[in-house]
């Protein structure tokens, strides 16, 4: 059974995320923030990880480098569900930018379970999908 860590600030979310996951049969740990989601990756091994991009005390991007950084070998998906409003054009790819930072896939809330579990379907059947961090 994959092991999937899941880390956002949402507390909704992450209780969404769980769910769907471990109707399917995924072992899911869920992080409420950053830190709490650095601190399971120094202590459990995850097949992949979904990251919130915009979290409070891991603003902006930092979220994907640290997480990146901490377990270069466990697949990364990307969550966003920032928006601009009122904005002209070109607005920043947030999810290009997380891409480039090492996410592997990126998903824009809200997405359905379906989407949801290609991305992670896809990041375990991918290039280096058995590769764990501790």
């Amino acid at each position: 059974m994959a092991h999937i860590l899941v880390v956002d600030d949402d507390p909704l979310v992450c209780d969404a995320i769980e769910a769907a996951l471990q109707g399917h049969g995924f072992e899911v740990t869920v992080a409420e923030g950053g830190e709490a989601g650095l601190n399971a990756l120094g202590s459990m091994r995850f097949d992949a990880m979904l990251v919130d991009i915009f979290m409070p005390k891991m603003r902006g991007f930092e979220s994907i480098r640290r997480f990146h950084e901490h377990a270069p070998a466990v697949p990364l998906i990307a969550m966003s569900g920032y928006a601009f409003a009122n904005i002209a054009d070109p607005s920043p790819d947030f999810h290009r930018m997380a891409m480039e930072l090492g996410a592997s896939h990126c998903l824009r809330k809200p997405f359905s379970t379906q989407v949801l579990l290609g991305a992670v379907n896809a990041c375990l059947s991918g290039p280096g999908a058995n590769a764990q961090t501790k």
